[in-house]
C-alpha cells in the first residue's frame, strides 16, 4: 500500500490536493505500522478498563477513545478516553472527577486546570497538564515526582522510579501544575492532622 501511494505522488496528472491526501495517508499508515512496533517491541498490555493506583505515574491520551498508562513497572493501552480512565478511577474510590473538582474548589479555590485527589488514604493526587476539555490533556501523579526540568523541546518530568517522560509544555506550566497539586496535598495534610488533635 506504501509503494503503491508513492506511485501516485510521483504522477503527473494529480494535483497538489491528491498529493497532500496521499502524502497524509502515508503518513497515517506509517504511525499504525510504528505503533504495532511500539506495542509488540515493549510488550504494552492492552486492557478495556483500569484504575489509577500508587503505582501509576501518567496517564497519556492516544485519541478519543484510547489512551496510554505509564506505571513504575508496567505500561499499558486502555480501550477508554482518558477522562473515562479518570472518572472511574474516582468512583472506584467512592467519589467522580466532578466531585473531585468540586471538592479542589471547595479547599483551594481554583476550577480551571484543577488537581484532584483520586485517593485520600493513599494521598493519590494527579494534575493535569492542560484543560481536561482538550483532548492533548495528560493527568501526572503529583506522588511519584521527582524533578522536573526544561528540555529543548519542553520540559522533562522525571519519576522516583527513574522513567522520565518528555512534555511539549513549558516548564513554566508544569511548575504551575505542580505547585498548585503540591498545595492541595499541603491542604488536606494539615486538615487531617487537625481532625486527629481535635480527636
Amino acid at each position: 500500500i506504501l509503494y503503491k501511494t508513492s506511485l501516485f505522488l510521483k504522477c503527473p496528472k494529480w494535483g497538489s490536493l491528491q498529493k497532500l491526501v496521499f502524502l497524509k495517508f502515508d503518513n497515517f499508515l506509517k504511525n499504525i505500522v510504528h505503533n504495532i512496533f511500539y506495542y509488540f517491541e515493549r510488550k504494552v498490555l492492552v486492557m478495556k478498563e483500569y484504575e489509577i493506583n500508587t503505582q501509576t505515574l501518567a496517564i497519556i491520551p492516544l485519541n478519543e477513545e484510547k489512551c496510554r498508562v505509564l506505571e513504575k513497572n508496567e505500561e499499558f493501552i486502555i480501550n477508554q478516553s482518558i477522562m473515562k480512565v479518570i472518572d472511574n478511577s474516582c468512583r472506584f474510590f467512592g467519589s467522580s472527577y466532578d466531585g473531585r473538582v468540586e471538592g479542589t474548589k471547595k479547599i483551594m479555590g481554583i476550577s480551571h486546570k484543577s488537581p484532584i485527589v483520586v485517593e485520600e488514604s493513599s494521598g493519590i493526587i494527579f494534575f493535569p497538564t492542560a484543560s481536561p476539555r482538550l483532548e492533548k490533556c495528560s493527568w501526572i501523579s503529583l506522588n511519584n515526582i521527582e524533578n522536573y526540568y526544561k528540555s529543548k523541546n519542553g520540559t522533562i518530568i522525571k519519576f522516583s522510579c527513574g522513567k522520565e517522560i518528555e512534555f511539549n509544555l513549558s516548564y513554566g506550566i508544569i511548575d504551575n501544575q505542580v505547585l498548585r497539586a503540591t498545595r492541595l496535598l499541603a491542604l488536606i495534610n494539615s486538615r487531617i492532622i487537625n481532625l486527629i488533635k481535635n480527636a
